[in-house]
């Protein structure tokens, strides 16, 4: 079954099309102006012109012709040509009542399955998950799910950063505290001895001493490096031993953030793919000399950029910079594995759509690498998308740090959000009377949901200001409040269970076995025959919308897909965050005004479904989010 806006716009369409106006143009949207309608069209003003005649004079046709009273009264009409519509009670009700019974919550499914990786996390090997991991976790692993849920066959890969430069300066660094690799017995306690903790020491001590010109450590780090990828055993053992640890404290790391995978690649596994692909571009003549190293450009004809000189001069240099494939010591290059790891998937997964959930900064990286494939014919430029995101700041408006100026440990961050949340439920008087385990259980869902949300209610593009004490609040657009209006309502349903009230089972969606509807029996007119829910003696039964604030709850109900839709095309989750938010005020208007339990008959009935649809929806649009619910708070 349609949502009503895609209802309305193909009525509309019909009417457009039947006075020779296009229907392109016969788009209807939610209102705006809620006061002069639930829903608008502007299309008289976009056709009047070819029509020759006045938006007023279009809109009053459009509203002479309109047929589908189903929906909606004829429109009326406001300012230079604006239809707007309410919509009929019955309508309203057929809405709601399918939302109730359908297994989607009202969603509808992506029309062509598509094969999608994305590509997501991205933590490093020696080093520990930090704030900075955080945004490319959570917008990465909702991206999953909401292209998983509309029914795509989606894979998220981790795709560590186990491979390179880096990992030549680690090994580089424990040759200097060993005094050689010769001893093998004393390297092998060492390496039994390794520990998380160590290597974020010895990493950031060696990288300072490379960016302050010490070009002993960085010419043998690159020989690490190039011995590494050449196949070493020595290198080779080393480097397990780093990975093995690292990954150990990040799989832990991504469990609490209640983030999974299903590809915990890193750039290592592309490697052996590298030297017949470099192969291979030296075949397609796509490779060039440059200074000992082996360079491919994928500016285009004509494609520059000013470049400032050292000396202040500028000049005319190609746009985007071509890829570093081979370095002048031998080793492939961060985008080389990159380039691998797309010859890799489209092998293995044979996708039909790469999303790389990474920082914005990482734009012109992206670029360089997507035109590499596309030349060499490994993917179409548009299987290829950066799912780009801003940063996550503290107050002072810089990416978020320590007090001290340090970079924070994510497990840090949960456990700061986790006291915090401990605090929050203390002062709101929840959990007296849970167990131990039941109230950290709680404390650690409410956490991440403040965190989670905070984040993902944010375009995905832009920067945002971390405030752990706002984020926290059990009132306004946060995580920890959108938790409760769930529980609220699981409570609710529980006393009617206890009551013998309890709404009957929601009839079987879209492939679901037997009784569901399947997608072709789905009605797809708002006024088709819609089967009612079986209703208990005492129970749940059919909707019936009436009250202001049912109608407002109904609505919401319906903006679900629409907000699904968008946050799919768009790969930007906080369309999603915010219909939860709209939700559950809208709820809370409904529980406000609406008593539920006390009413009765038919009445009561029809509450408890509405209730029922709103739990599955907003705890459907949270796990979408990344987000679990208690049961009791």
């Amino acid at each position: 079954m349609k949502d009503l806006a895609s209802a309305f716009t193909a009525a509309n369409a019909r009417v457009f099309a039947k006075l020779g106006l296009d229907p392109k143009h016969a788009d209807v949207r939610r209102s705006d102006r809620p006061d002069l309608g639930e829903f608008q069209a502007n299309g008289a003003l976009a056709v009047a012109k070819a029509a020759g005649k006045k938006p007023q004079e279009v809109a009053q046709s459009v509203a002479a012709e309109w047929s589908a009273t189903e929906l909606s009264p004829a429109p009326s009409i406001a300012g230079p040509g604006f239809l707007n519509f309410k919509v009929t009670a019955d309508a309203l009700t057929r809405r709601a009542q399918f939302v109730a019974d359908d297994a989607h919550a009202g969603a509808s499914l992506v029309e062509h399955k598509r094969r999608v990786v994305v590509d997501y996390g991205g933590p490093n090997v020696a080093k520990g998950m930090h704030v900075g991991h955080l945004r490319a976790s959570i917008i990465g692993e909702s991206v999953k799910r909401i292209y998983r849920f509309r029914g795509d066959e989606v894979w998220g890969d981790a795709h560590f950063g186990d491979w390179g430069f880096q990992m030549g300066l680690v090994i580089t660094a424990l040759e200097d505290e060993l005094g050689g690799f010769d001893d093998e017995a004393k390297l092998d306690a060492r390496l039994k001895a390794l520990t998380l903790d160590q290597l974020e020491a010895i990493y950031p001590a060696y990288a300072k001493r490379v960016k302050e010109g010490d070009i002993n450590v960085r010419d043998r780090a690159r020989k690490a490096t190039a011995a590494l990828q050449g196949g070493s055993e020595l290198h080779r053992t080393i480097w397990k031993a780093m990975h093995d640890v690292s990954m150990a404290a990040q799989k832990r790391d991504f469990a609490s953030l209640g983030v999974d995978f299903d590809l915990w690649l890193g750039e290592s596994d592309a490697d052996p793919l590298i030297p017949g692909m470099v192969e291979d571009l030296g075949k397609k003549g796509l490779l060039e000399d440059d200074q000992g190293a082996r360079i491919l450009r994928v500016a285009g004809p004509g494609e520059t950029r000013k470049k400032k000189r050292d000396d202040g001069t500028v000049v005319e240099v190609e746009s985007p910079d071509p890829l570093l494939v081979v370095s002048s010591e031998g080793s492939a290059m961060y985008g080389t594995t990159d380039l691998a790891t797309i010859v890799q998937r489209m092998r293995d997964q044979k996708p039909d759509l790469i999303l790389y959930c990474v920082d914005q900064r990482q734009a012109d990286h992206f670029e360089q690498v997507y035109r590499a494939a596309a030349k060499a014919g490994y993917a179409q430029r548009d299987q290829l998308e950066h799912i780009g995101f801003g940063t996550m700041n503290g107050p002072d408006g810089t990416p978020f740090k320590t007090r001290a100026g340090g970079v924070l440990k994510l497990q840090d961050l949960i456990g700061q959000a986790e006291e915090k949340a401990r605090h929050r439920l203390k002062e709101n008087e929840i959990g007296a009377d849970f167990s131990k385990e039941e109230f950290e259980d709680v404390a650690h869902k409410v956490a991440i949901a403040a965190i989670k949300f905070a984040d993902l209610s944010n375009f995905r593009g832009t920067s945002y200001i971390f405030d752990l004490d706002r984020f926290m609040s059990f009132e306004g657009k946060t995580g920890p409040y959108l938790l409760y209006q769930a529980v609220r309502i699981k409570s609710i349903l529980r006393k009617a269970e206890e009551m013998g009230l309890t709404p009957s089972p929601p009839l079987r969606g879209r492939g679901q076995g037997e009784g569901g509807r399947s997608d072709a029996q789905a009605p797809e007119r708002l006024n088709a025959p819609h089967p009612p829910t079986p209703a208990p003696q005492g129970g749940g039964g059919v909707i019936a919308i009436e009250h202001e604030s049912e109608r407002a709850l109904a609505l919401a109900l319906d903006a679900f897909d629409g907000a699904l839709r968008t946050a799919y095309d768009k790969k930007s989750p906080h369309f999603l965050a915010e219909h939860a938010f709209n939700l559950a005020q809208a709820f809370s208007g409904f529980y406000t005004n609406c008593p539920i339990l006390p009413s009765e008959g038919a009445v009561r009935a029809s509450r408890l479904a509405l209730a029922a649809a709103t739990l599955k929806q907003l705890t459907l649009t949270l796990d979408l989010l990344g987000i679990e619910v208690p049961e009791r708070m």
